[in-house]
């Protein structure tokens, strides 16, 4: 049996670290500049790279590895330049848990950064290894402390400079990034993966639900049916006063958002429609008791030779212009009766037919699910590694 050797650690003002970890403060790592220039009517579909300050928050995490903004070279003598390795922070935010979040730049060409991004240029230490370590909780916590402002949230250089962060041997931060990227790798190939069934999936409903593309085995005439002629339709009755923290069954309100509640109404088979806020969402549910919003429209009780789960499929990619069209503006867009009612459906004759064109894409949507599932798998995996990796808790082999 191999014996594990023994890991020694430090009490410091960040926490406890490996002995042979330093720490020290961002100011000691590089030099820091400001972004500046690039509104957002400078922006191209082509030229030269740049990061505006909202794509921190909105299309990068942990680093930069793809840039889909440019501007033009007038426009960039007056930006200021980023290398590859740089840290980019976000100056504003709307949160003070959120604020500075960092993303590295890794790409070999020259681009630019706007204003309220505050950049860092590293003089040690492996920039993969920081861009995992600044949004990690023992930095986030730190740079939410140095945050100013209510309404908008700021930093300066003048505080992250004093950001205390743990520092192994660089060859041991490069070990770490590694594996971290690794994993994020994985999970953007699922991401990948996800949105190419999503894709295929798409294609399939608008073959398969307009009769463009058939079944083998089937044939026969399609016929066209109002929506309030083969089902029952109706709200719910109770509101939001009835729901609490723990209850017994699923409570659907009138956002996507399902809340619980301790008794039910119904039992079976629905399709339920916010009548308000989110509007044009669609969920189907199946086989187990819930309760429903006095805004939300339960449609059910499907009259013989009607498949609700085709129902479900084509209200997805049908449903929503029409409520769009005939929603009732006021407070927030909300439906009526008659717009769940006069919807039309076109179905197959033959009901085998909506039954089998339904579990081709039930299918389908198993999968994705499934793909979805194991990404949260991965996230979770990921987030642990972190916690475990950058606080010196699991150690990696690693050469200097």
């Amino acid at each position: 049996m191999k014996q594990q050797l023994k890991q020694e650690y430090q009490e410091t003002e960040i926490g406890k670290i490996p002995v042979d970890w330093d720490v020290i403060e961002l100011e000691k790592l590089g030099d820091f500049k400001k972004g500046k220039g690039i509104k957002k009517t400078d922006v191209r579909a082509e030229g030269l790279p740049c990061i505006r300050y909202g794509e921190i928050y909105t299309k990068h995490h942990n680093y930069i590895k793809e840039i889909n903004t440019f501007i033009p070279v007038e426009v960039s003598l007056k930006s200021q330049k980023i290398k590859k390795g740089d840290l980019l922070f976000a100056g504003s935010g709307e949160t003070k848990e959120e604020i500075g979040k960092c993303v590295v730049y890794l790409k070999d060409i020259e681009a630019y950064a706007g204003g309220d991004i505050i950049i860092l240029s590293p003089s040690k230490g492996d920039s993969l290894y920081l861009g995992f370590l600044m949004n990690h909780k023992q930095v986030v916590e730190q740079k939410s402390r140095y945050g100013q402002g209510d309404a908008v949230v700021h930093i300066y250089s003048s505080a992250l400079k004093k950001v205390k962060i743990p520092f192994p041997d660089p060859a041991e931060q490069s070990a770490i990034a590694q594996v971290l990227s690794d994993t994020d790798n994985l999970i953007q190939e699922l991401d990948k993966l996800i949105k190419k069934k999503k894709d295929i999936k798409k294609g399939a409903m608008q073959e398969l639900l307009t009769g463009k593309k058939r079944l083998e085995g089937f044939k026969g005439d399609w016929e066209i049916k109002r929506l309030g002629d083969i089902s029952d339709i109706r709200t719910g009755k109770k509101n939001n006063e009835d729901k609490v923290q723990e209850g017994n069954y699923p409570f659907f309100v009138r956002s996507q958002h399902v809340e619980r509640i301790n008794s039910y109404s119904f039992d079976g088979e629905a399709i339920l429609v916010p009548g308000e806020g989110g509007i044009g969402t669609i969920f189907h549910y199946i086989n187990d008791k819930f309760d429903y919003h006095q805004r939300v429209y339960k449609i059910s009780n499907f009259y013989e030779g009607i498949s609700g789960l085709f129902t479900y499929y084509y209200m997805l990619i049908n449903f929503n212009q029409q409520a769009m069209k005939n929603s009732v503006k006021a407070t927030v867009d909300s439906l009526r009766l008659p717009t769940f009612k006069e919807f039309e459906i076109t179905y197959p004759s033959d009901p085998k037919e909506q039954v089998a064109i339904a579990n081709v894409l039930s299918d389908m949507d198993s999968d994705i699910e499934e793909l979805k599932q194991k990404k949260v798998k991965y996230e979770k995996i990921k987030e642990g590694m972190m916690q475990q990796l950058l606080t010196g808790r699991i150690r990696l082999k690693w050469k200097n």
